[in-house]
């Protein structure tokens, strides 16, 4: 019998009073692409990072190949064969592509042999594995999938039989992340064991050939991909039932609630971030933006919520005109004209994380009369009311005395959903709303965004989660390097037109296959911030 690429045996690991992984048993054959999902905190990355040797196992051990091999750091596990391509690429901003991949792997104190010696076999690889890319290139000057496939070459480039991947089309688009599985089927075909992590379960039941399920730091499950679907998969990591579509019957749009024109917006290093912006969101509705991360959506949604001036153009609430620029400008002023704001980056703007729960559910709306009890504020009815709050979300455990830095992901983000839509706002803005979040409690987010809306409210939502933007939204719109770069009705258009929209492709040539027309949209992008950078 052909031995496991990967076998690990009792692997347990403890931080603290969190066991993180508890007696986690999992064999991975050669040449087979095998996914890892779980719930946010099943222990999935801590077992990676074991693996990679980033950290050291409080128990068990790990075989490559049916061989006992410790693993106690990075070096290690390199030597071993082994290759990681994290989530947050790990590469040198100002470093050409050759650079990055030799970085660490040098052939000895003069970088010109070993600079010649890569540019061959990087030029080999690019060929068999259909990673091109330029390898004179700078890596802030290449897109998101491009620098992925950098990631990609410097494991191979190590001479890495097994690649890990942690979230790795977190942050393409659907084109991009289409040629990443044609690389990994590529891989896979050339004898290479690839690992895959990630929570989305259309990704599992397309590429995997096995799948094992974690949940609370342990193995629940081991199954063949086509054995499985993806409810029971679902099922499998939360330990319940879980619909995995959203429920909502069609919407019934009323008057134009937020009107945008001609916003723009430029950064303090000069670069427009935001290029004449107009947008109408109705009540009733929910307006989707879609768009790879870094295109504008964060700026757009700082501009509406107050928290950046905007250089040119106007936006109203219900037709009156708001402040961009003036004393009434602020977040607090916007929160007056019934804008609520649940924003991308729940940890650092959405709530301070040592303050309890309970004022967690009341921070910007803190000055309204109805929390006041003369000069103080009423620190007994915010409790009180937090808890109601706490239990109409279901947030777990349902303690408002709490520090919000003690909730998981999901139940933080449920903390800040409950503090902005129960104000009954005119408008929400909510940007990534699942980001990081249990399949669980997504199913819970998206029912509350639709009842909202249902209720007549007019809802901005930013999202990079193609398939979450089709579930929700009544209309798209795209965006692409600060612009829109048009809107669609859900039912009139499919993934792979909004994914040329979001490499910013607006025709489709004739005769260049999607990549093709992608990548030189992408390339000529590349070419021309290599120009303006000198």
């Amino acid at each position: 019998m052909t031995a496991p690429a990967i076998e690990l045996k009792g692997i347990s690991k403890a931080f603290g009073p969190v066991q993180a992984n508890k007696d986690i048993a999992i064999r991975v054959m050669p040449g087979t692409i095998h996914g890892i999902i779980g719930e946010n905190g099943a222990g999935k990355s801590t077992l990676m990072s074991i693996l990679y040797g980033f950290y050291k196992a409080d128990a068990g051990e790990i075989f490559i190949n049916g061989k006992k091999t410790e693993i106690p750091d990075s070096q290690a596990a390199i030597k071993a064969g082994i290759g990681m391509v994290f989530q947050h690429f790990k590469l040198v901003q100002n470093f050409t592509v050759l650079e990055n991949v030799i970085l660490g792997a040098e052939d000895g104190r003069m970088l010109k042999p070993s600079l010649a010696k890569a540019r061959g076999v990087l030029k080999h690889l690019a060929k068999e594995y259909e990673l091109n890319v330029d390898p004179d290139a700078r890596i802030e000057d290449l897109s998101v999938g491009h620098q992925q496939r950098v990631e990609i070459l410097k494991a191979l480039y190590r001479e890495a039989d097994i690649l890990i991947l942690d979230e790795p089309t977190g942050v393409l688009t659907p084109a991009e992340a289409d040629h990443l599985f044609r690389i990994l089927e590529g891989l896979r075909a050339q004898g290479k064991t690839i690992i895959l992590i990630t929570h989305k379960l259309r990704e599992i039941m397309e590429i995997t050939d096995t799948v094992s399920v974690m949940r609370r730091g342990e193995m629940t499950a081991t199954v063949k991909t086509a054995e499985t679907t993806p409810e029971q998969l679902a099922e499998l990591m939360v330990g319940r039932k879980v619909l995995l579509r959203v429920d909502k019957t069609p919407a019934t749009p009323g008057r134009a609630v937020l009107e945008i024109d001609n916003l723009s917006l430029t950064d303090d290093a000069g670069v427009a971030r935001l290029k004449g912006i107009s947008l109408t969101v109705h009540a009733g509705e929910i307006l989707g933006i879609a768009g790879v991360s870094g295109n504008g959506q964060s700026e757009l949604l700082k501009v509406l919520g107050g928290y950046a001036p905007a250089a040119t153009g106007s936006i109203k609430v219900n037709g009156t005109p708001i402040d961009l620029t003036g004393k009434n400008s602020d977040g607090q002023s916007r929160r007056a004209r019934g804008i609520a704001h649940v924003p991308e980056d729940r940890q650092h703007e959405g709530l301070i994380l040592q303050y309890s729960a309970w004022e967690n559910t009341v921070f910007g709306y803190h000055r309204d009369p109805g929390w006041q009890n003369g000069i103080l504020m009423d620190n007994a009815a915010i409790r009180t009311e937090a808890a109601a709050k706490m239990e109409r979300y279901d947030v777990r455990p349902p303690n408002p005395n709490l520090a919000a830095r003690n909730f998981s992901g999901g139940n933080q983000q449920k903390i800040v959903l409950a503090r902005e839509i129960e104000r009954d706002p005119d408008v929400l803005l909510i940007g990534q709303p699942t980001r990081g979040v249990d399949i669980g409690a997504i199913e819970f987010i998206h029912q509350q965004i639709v009842a909202l809306r249902d209720s007549g409210k007019a809802i901005l939502l930013v999202s990079v989660e193609l398939d979450e933007i089709f579930s929700l939204s009544d209309r798209i719109a795209v965006m692409f390097d600060g612009q829109i770069m048009g809107e669609r009705m859900p039912d009139d258009t499919d993934q792979t037109e909004l994914g040329l929209l979001m490499a910013g492709v607006t025709e489709m040539p004739k005769d260049k296959p999607l990549i093709a027309a992608v990548d030189a949209q992408l390339e000529a992008k590349a070419e021309k911030a290599a120009q303006q950078n000198g």
